[in-house]
């Protein structure tokens, strides 16, 4: 699909009513009661605080994919994008026709409600439900294998958002948009399955590229049965990793939206309209590896050589807001590290606005570099 066409359906259908990272089930229920959406709606099951978890299934095609968001409930960009999404598809679009004719979709928006309402990675029982495959010790991972069980998908998506750490391989290019084709095996093997999951991935990157060059990296692969991607994919379904990274100045993740749902709408029409065997599957090893070389802020060129200061912001809810606070990760030669804001110190001291020595572990909305008041806050915040 022509970038232009996809930038249009994405202006045209984006779910105005979700914004921003705090997304839970209290955000998305309107759309779910009293929209279009609700003769495709039904409840799948209960979290652990007994909140309901739903799922939304569209077409009469026999391709069947399968997609879960915010299994972690911190990660929400993902959410956004699957509705916005699903605006094009229920429209009057010619894409939408063809796809929903070809494929059945089934999504659950949000995986792990109490997480999303915490504004947490794990469940309310502390468990990260990523790693709960096998065990299937929370109700939230049973609802899912219930679902994945029943349905019988023929293609999984997984979907997940990823810190502003990481970088798309070795260079200071931040990875806005990563994949991953997991393993099934100990080995790595590149199996028939994935070379399906990987095929897909391919496509969706040569769309990307013609937008955020550089900008798009893969997961290492190693094997964790424990894990949901890997698990399916061990079950010879062809599993994708989605997760939605870091765009410049975009820590509410507007703009990595429109890039996952891109990508989602690209990989399903390319699902519609092929026969996947995997044999274009090659592309997928000229993506980069992720690799952890970003810091939010780095402060370079202190008194002390040597002593530049790492700073990450750490995601708080405070009153029903998220709010990104000033952290102070590693003090050290950060030379070799990226930053997605860099403040030159200029070989003044770098000081608590009370005049005491910056540590490592505190948190500091400012700080006092020659006797000037710097803020660290992002300016939206």
């Amino acid at each position: 699909m022509q970038t232009e066409r996809l930038k249009l359906l994405f202006n045209s259908y984006k779910e105005a009513s979700l914004f921003g990272r705090y997304i839970h089930t209290d955000s998305i229920i309107n759309l779910l009661e009293n929209s279009d959406l609700k003769p495709f709606v039904n409840r799948v099951g209960r979290s652990v605080n007994n909140e309901n978890i739903y799922s939304i299934t569209l077409g009469s095609g026999s391709k069947k994919i399968l997609m879960w968001s915010q299994m972690h409930g911190n990660e929400s960009t993902t959410t956004k994008a699957v509705f916005d999404m699903l605006n094009v598809l229920l429209a009057s679009e010619a894409i939408s026709k063809s796809i929903l004719e070809t494929c059945t979709l089934k999504i659950i928006p949000i995986l792990n409600p109490d997480g999303a309402k915490a504004y947490t990675r794990l469940n309310a029982n502390n468990v990260d439900l990523n790693r709960d495959a096998q065990e299937l010790s929370q109700p939230e991972s049973n609802v899912l294998r219930e679902v994945f069980d029943s349905f019988k998908p023929d293609y999984c998506f997984n979907l997940h958002g990823q810190r502003t750490i990481f970088s798309a391989g070795d260079t200071r290019n931040s990875a806005t948009v990563s994949f991953l084709a997991p393993a099934q095996d100990d080995n790595c093997t590149i199996t028939d399955t994935r070379k399906v999951a990987m095929e897909i991935i391919s496509v969706m990157h040569s769309q990307l590229q013609q937008q955020i060059p550089n900008q798009i990296g893969i997961y290492d692969d190693a094997f964790n049965i424990n894990c949901v991607g890997d698990t399916f994919q061990r079950f010879n379904v062809p599993t994708v990793l989605f997760e939605a990274g870091h765009f410049s100045n975009d820590y509410n993740r507007e703009i990595t939206r429109e890039f996952i749902f891109q990508s989602l709408l690209v990989a399903i029409q390319y699902i519609s309209e092929n026969i996947i065997t995997g044999s274009k599957y090659e592309d997928y090893f000229k993506i980069p590896e992720n690799k952890k070389l970003f810091y939010d802020i780095i402060i370079r060129n202190t008194a002390t050589a040597s002593r530049d200061i790492g700073i990450q912001f750490t995601e708080k809810l405070i009153n029903h807001t998220i709010h990104f606070v000033p952290k102070v990760e590693k003090i050290s030669d950060l030379s070799a590290f990226f930053a997605h804001k860099v403040i030159d110190a200029r070989g003044s001291e770098v000081l608590t606005i009370d005049g005491e020595i910056v540590l490592e572990g505190s948190e500091n909305d400012f700080v006092s570099i020659n006797n000037e008041k710097s803020s660290l806050k992002l300016k939206n915040n």
